[in-house]
């Protein structure tokens, strides 16, 4: 028996430079995901104001699916073979979303929630035409569940700022 470690062969159907840049676009939708999760659990604890309750259980609600979110987009990362990125150091490099400085009013708050939800669905429909031109249906499934979930709720949250 040979001391050498053998490669393995992942053989889904999906070349390797496909898999690793479809890999390299889900660790940036992570990296977004990521960020949208700490600052909505963040805004969560620290929302005040006239509109605390509905604010309060509103950004519970969503940080509570984004949280779920995060291990479906990291398992798929491993499933094409590539390790996730999981510190604070990687998902800074990797995410288009800002980090907000202090404790902001109630309503900026939403604001601030509403450009990381479009950021974050940009970033999942960036990585589609890969994913399709890849015929890679379960990357493109999550992207179209996420995509949805962040448009979805960027609208909602719009639907606050109305007069």
């Amino acid at each position: 028996m040979s001391n050498k470690l053998t490669k393995t062969i992942i053989d889904i159907g999906l070349s390797e430079k496909d898999r690793k840049a479809i890999a390299k676009g889900l660790s940036e939708l992570l990296a977004d995901s990521y960020s949208l999760y700490l600052m909505t659990h963040n805004f969560h604890w620290n929302v005040k104001g006239p509109m605390f309750n509905t604010l309060h259980t509103m950004f519970m609600t969503q940080y509570t699916e984004q949280w779920a979110a995060l291990d479906l987009i990291a398992e798929r990362i491993r499933a094409l073979g590539e390790p996730a990125p999981g510190t604070y150091k990687e998902f800074s490099k990797l995410t288009s979303i800002k980090e907000v400085d202090g404790v902001p009013k109630a309503m900026d708050m939403v604001k601030y929630l509403v450009k990381a939800q479009e950021a974050t669905a940009k970033t999942a429909r960036k990585l589609f035409p890969l994913v399709e031109k890849a015929n890679d249906q379960p990357t493109a499934d999550l992207l179209t569940q996420r995509q949805d979930i962040h448009e979805k709720t960027a609208w909602m949250l719009r639907s606050l700022l109305e007069e």
